[in-house]
Parts: C-alpha cells; sequence; structure tokens
C-alpha cells in the first residue's frame, strides 16, 4: 500500500475527469428535448441501466482515488507538499473538485434544486477558490511563480475549475455565483492564453511524455462555452465563439500527429489527458446542435460523440492490459 501511495499524485484523477465528464455527456443526450432533431432523439432509446452504471464506475473511480490521496497526505505530507510546489501537479490539486462538480451535475439522485446539490456545491467549490486565491497570487507576486515562468497547457485546470462551478451553480439558478466565478475563470483564462500561444520558458519545460495534456487547449473553451449556455439559458453566440474556438484549436492539434508520436510509445496515465477534452467538446457540440438544428451541426456533433466514446473505452482497454505499468516510480507529472 505505502508504494502505492508514494506513487501516487494528482495527475491520477485524470482518470475521474474522464469518466465523470463522459457521465454528465450521456446524461445530456439521454435526455433529448422533443424538439430535438431526429439523430438526438435516437439516443432516448439508450437504457437509462448503462447510464447508472457508467455514473457508478465514475463515482467508485473518484472515491477510490479520493481516500487514497487522503491516506497520501496523512502518510506522505512531504511529497504532497513537493507536488504543490510543482509547475505541473499543482495544477492537477483543481482535478478531484473538478471531478466531483461533473459527478454531482450528472447525478441521477440529485436534482440542482435540492438541498443536498447546494451543500454538496458549497463543499466542492470553496477547495477551488483557496486554490485559485493560492495559485493566482503566485501568478503576480512571486518571482519564481510568475506566470511566464511556470505556464503550461495543465495551467488551464485552474481556469475549467471556475467554469464548471459557474456552470454547476447557474444549474442550481445562482445566477450571481456563476457569473463570479465565470468572470474569474475568463479573467485568467485570457492571460494564460496568449501567455502559453508566446511559448515562454513554462510550456518548454513540458515533458514529452505529457503532451496529451496538450488537449487542454480546447478543453478551457469548451467548458466556457458549457457554463454561459447555463448562465444565459441558451447557447447564444458568446457561447458558439467558445465553441468555435475549441473546435479550431482541437483542428489544429488533431491535424499535427507528430506532436504526439514520442508520448504514444509507452502507456503512460498522462493518456488519459485525451479523454476529458474530448467528451467536454462533444458536450458543446451537443448544445451547439440543439440550438442551431441543421444537418451539419448534428453531422459534428455525431463525430464528436463517436470520438469521444470511442477514445475513453479505448484508455479502459489500455489501462486493464496496463496495470502493471500505472504506478510508475519516475513519473514526469511530479518529476523536477
Amino acid at each position: 500500500m505505502m508504494s502505492i501511495l508514494a506513487r501516487l499524485h494528482a495527475g491520477y484523477f485524470r482518470i475521474s475527469l474522464a469518466l465523470c465528464s463522459q457521465a454528465l455527456l450521456w446524461k445530456i443526450v439521454g435526455e433529448s428535448p422533443d424538439d430535438a432533431h431526429a439523430l438526438r432523439r435516437m439516443f432516448r432509446m439508450l437504457p437509462s441501466t448503462a447510464f447508472v452504471l457508467l455514473w457508478s464506475l465514475a463515482l467508485f473511480s473518484l472515491a477510490s482515488l479520493s481516500l487514497l490521496y487522503i491516506l497520501r497526505c496523512l502518510y506522505l505530507f512531504e511529497r504532497v507538499k513537493a507536488e504543490f510546489s510543482h509547475h505541473v501537479g499543482v495544477n492537477y490539486l483543481f482535478a478531484p473538485w473538478i471531478s466531483w462538480l461533473l459527478l454531482l451535475q450528472s447525478s441521477p439522485f440529485i436534482t440542482p434544486k435540492t438541498m443536498y446539490y447546494l451543500v454538496l456545491w458549497w463543499v466542492f467549490v470553496v477547495p477551488v477558490v483557496f486554490l485559485d486565491v493560492k495559485i493566482y497570487g503566485q501568478w503576480f507576486t512571486k518571482g519564481k511563480r510568475f506566470l511566464s515562468a511556470v505556464a503550461n497547457p495543465t495551467s488551464q485546470l485552474s481556469v475549467i475549475g471556475n467554469l464548471v462551478g459557474a456552470q454547476a451553480a447557474a444549474e442550481m439558478g445562482w445566477r450571481e455565483s456563476a457569473v463570479c466565478m465565470f468572470s474569474l475563470g475568463m479573467a485568467h483564462y485570457l492571460v494564460l492564453f496568449v501567455t502559453l500561444y508566446q511559448r515562454l520558458s513554462g510550456g518548454n519545460s513540458l515533458p514529452t511524455m505529457l503532451r496529451p495534456v496538450f488537449f487542454m487547449f480546447f478543453a478551457a473553451p469548451s467548458v466556457a462555452s458549457l457554463a454561459w449556455d447555463s448562465i444565459s439559458g441558451s447557447f447564444d453566440y458568446p457561447a458558439k465563439m467558445l465553441f468555435f474556438l475549441s473546435l479550431f484549436l482541437f483542428l489544429s492539434l488533431v491535424s499535427r500527429p507528430s506532436l504526439f508520436k514520442k508520448s504514444m510509445r509507452k502507456f503512460n496515465v498522462a493518456w488519459w489527458a485525451y479523454s476529458f477534452p474530448l467528451t467536454v467538446l462533444a458536450l458543446a457540440s451537443v448544445d451547439y446542435a440543439q440550438e442551431v438544428k441543421g444537418f451539419l451541426a448534428h453531422g459534428i456533433m455525431l463525430v464528436l460523440l463517436s470520438l469521444s466514446v470511442l477514445v475513453s473505452l479505448s484508455l479502459m482497454v489500455f489501462t486493464a492490459l496496463n496495470t502493471n505499468m500505472l504506478f510508475l516510480e519516475n513519473d514526469p507529472s511530479v518529476k523536477p
């Protein structure tokens, strides 16, 4: 057990991010409205039991990883502190809270208007705000932790944490709280996006094995489009612009397979970084298709849905076949 705790780090919550976002995707797809396109209404035929099983699997994986990480905090706190000081590892400290918020939104048992939802939202959002204050403060006050020195694609998880929190708040009807978290996330996203585009020293320090996290580039605007849709009540022009940006960034990355070639030679838990961005992009395409109701929009939705499911299933199979490589001794996610 101690050997697992020693090798575990917050980057393993990539797995729960992928599964929880998949659960939310299939909840949204299965609840297609009566005026939806015929292609969308086909998903109503999916058995509800399959969704409950997927949600249960996501809950089990997230609860297991959370329990293991709590034990790591209790017995190996010095390693957790070192992870907090790591330019990649610190960003994945947002991942468990994002996962819980996604799982809360996809829950088949708790509705947004209940007290349980409200209490759990506070439980999951407070750590995100705490990390915001700590990390965003470091970006402009500490010389060694300036954003230009530590920025890398995983830094966008801090933005995604705020946006997912905003989306969950909007589902409750808490528009002011949702707008507050949305504005906080988007303000830092604009600064972060420009910094990453300039390819300063922080991005160049990313290990080759972690290149799958480049998919985070289109995850942030995808989640932003979903959050704005929940806040405004419709997939209007700001949401569409964010969706088109995420779609453009996705196409820009997949047209450069050589960027990911070296990272795909040997299985690593970093491969799970592919799934979450694809899933939230597929979620955004579902809302876009519902708003536009055109054949092309639904074609894009179907392609992204298929790709998201295929990647997630493939990752499950690869993980099952490579359990001996799941906990690496020198994982680049936390290696200085």
